[in-house]
């Protein structure tokens, strides 16, 4: 039987997976020093077990305890360990666009790589990656592999689209992903094009489809700030949509993102996954306009060959 094991922010979805995976749930004891040290232990045996650990890369401290609880399952004699990671953070940032840049998706990437290998290996289960490129950052032998939540995102697409939908973007850098999906679903796909003005304010230039007297759903992979969003459902009023909402795998809402959206009224409701800690903790302030769904069963499936051997 699998060990399951979590960082702070992401038991909830550690649980989740023990219940439908049937593994068992590990200990960890933590405490957190006057001078802000952090103190962690393992305090179940993983000797020769199969360890899964569930933690997202979505802060500095996180990112550091992912590896140091990583690092401690493998010296303390895991036989394989998986690490489920929902979220994967600065995966914007995956090339330099101007010199001098730091790719930190890549710097990320070799602080994970050097996590001591198991006997039978180390794997990375990501999720929605920004871009599929990164999938590949991975070294020594950490097999990073990309989970699709596809099946959570079409569900919640079709709960918000109705009879009569499209299938919208918020530019054209996701056009080829939510041209998958609207192919998938069987319903129109629309872009808009943007460009920025000589301050840096981005406006909507063009719109391939017609919208007119159609519900739209947005799809984006990440809502961070939301302006993106707001400046594309917008468009899609203008040209005439008769509702927008929308759908994201990684709800971060950073800052008051998520009352600024609601705020706006141009976006009827707000469906995310619970990839990230934050979306599932402001859900229970805005159930009414924001939903969150679980993508523990897009995980299940690969944690399954676990004690299998299948690696």
């Amino acid at each position: 039987m699998m060990q399951l094991f979590a960082t702070a922010s992401y038991e909830y979805l550690r649980d989740e997976l023990a219940g439908i995976t049937g593994g068992e749930i590990g200990v960890i004891e933590r405490k957190t020093f006057d001078d802000v040290e952090f103190y962690h232990r393992i305090a179940s045996d993983v000797c020769d077990r199969n360890v899964v650990l569930v933690g997202g890369t979505i802060s500095e401290t996180e990112t550091l305890e992912l590896f140091d609880l990583a690092s401690g399952l493998v010296h303390e004699g895991a036989r394989s360990l998986t690490i489920v990671a929902p979220y994967y953070g600065y995966a914007t940032m995956d090339r330099a666009v101007r010199p001098g840049e730091i790719v930190k998706a890549k710097t990320r990437a070799q602080l994970l790589s050097s996590i001591p290998r198991a006997c039978a290996g180390n794997r990375l289960l990501l999720l929605d990656l920004h871009a599929e490129g990164i999938q590949y950052y991975f070294e020594n032998g950490l097999r990073a592999v990309h989970v699709y939540g596809k099946p959570t995102v079409t569900a919640a697409i079709k709960q918000l689209g109705g009879e009569r939908f499209v299938l919208a973007s918020t530019d054209a850098g996701r056009a080829k992903w939510v041209e998958s999906l609207a192919n998938e679903i069987g319903v129109p796909a629309s872009f808009v094009f943007k460009k920025r003005l000589a301050d840096g304010h981005p406006v909507v230039t063009a719109m391939n489809a017609d919208v007119e007297g159609r519900q739209v759903v947005i799809y984006d992979d990440m809502i961070r700030s939301g302006r993106s969003l707001l400046i594309a459902a917008e468009a899609y009023h203008r040209a005439g949509a008769s509702g927008v909402a929308c759908v994201t795998t990684h709800g971060l809402f950073s800052g008051d993102a998520l009352a600024e959206i609601r705020r706006s009224g141009v976006i009827s409701h707000v469906i995310a996954t619970n990839s990230h800690p934050r979306a599932s903790k402001l859900a229970q302030a805005n159930s009414v306009f924001l939903t969150v769904r679980s993508i523990a069963g897009e995980f299940a499936a690969p944690l399954r060959h676990v004690d299998g051997g299948e690696r």
